[in-house]
């Protein structure tokens, strides 16, 4: 990618409206920062948790094929979290692993949450992209709202 992100900054996100959807933009100095900035601009496209909010530590391995799959895997992650334990990350950390990424979601009750916005239901694959450019790493994903 070659885009010139707007805040200038190593390392942030933003969402924007997509007929529909949602598209989720963000970028680091490194992958794993990236996935970490994908997620983070995920959960703040529709929910604020307040300051206090914390729980339980979660933790995978996540494996794929190729780096926009990765980042498709890890964001699934969250929606199965969301949906399966009425969680939502309040932090999250990324370290690379061999094959794929460690993931480490600090989670907080979802009940604790003000909503935002609409909820994404899934992580489209048309237009998904994590990839290396010039300022560092910087990914877009579309998700199913």
């Amino acid at each position: 990618m070659t885009d010139q992100w707007p805040e200038q900054s190593p390392r942030g996100h933003r969402s924007l409206p997509h007929t529909g959807d949602l598209r989720v933009e963000a970028w680091a100095p490194t992958r794993e920062e990236c996935i970490v900035e994908a997620v983070r601009g995920m959960v703040g496209s529709f929910a604020e948790l307040p300051e206090c909010a914390f729980g339980a530590t979660r933790e995978c391995v996540v494996s794929a094929e190729d780096d926009d799959r990765l980042l498709a895997t890890v964001l699934e992650e969250v929606i199965y979290r969301m949906d399966a334990g009425d969680e939502l990350p309040v932090d999250v950390v990324v370290m690379q692993e061999p094959g794929g990424v460690r993931v480490r979601f600090t989670m907080a009750d979802s009940s604790t949450a003000t909503q935002t916005g609409a909820v994404p239901k899934a992580v489209a694959l048309h237009g998904l992209r994590l990839a290396r450019d010039s300022q560092g790493w910087a990914c877009r994903v579309t998700l199913d709202v």
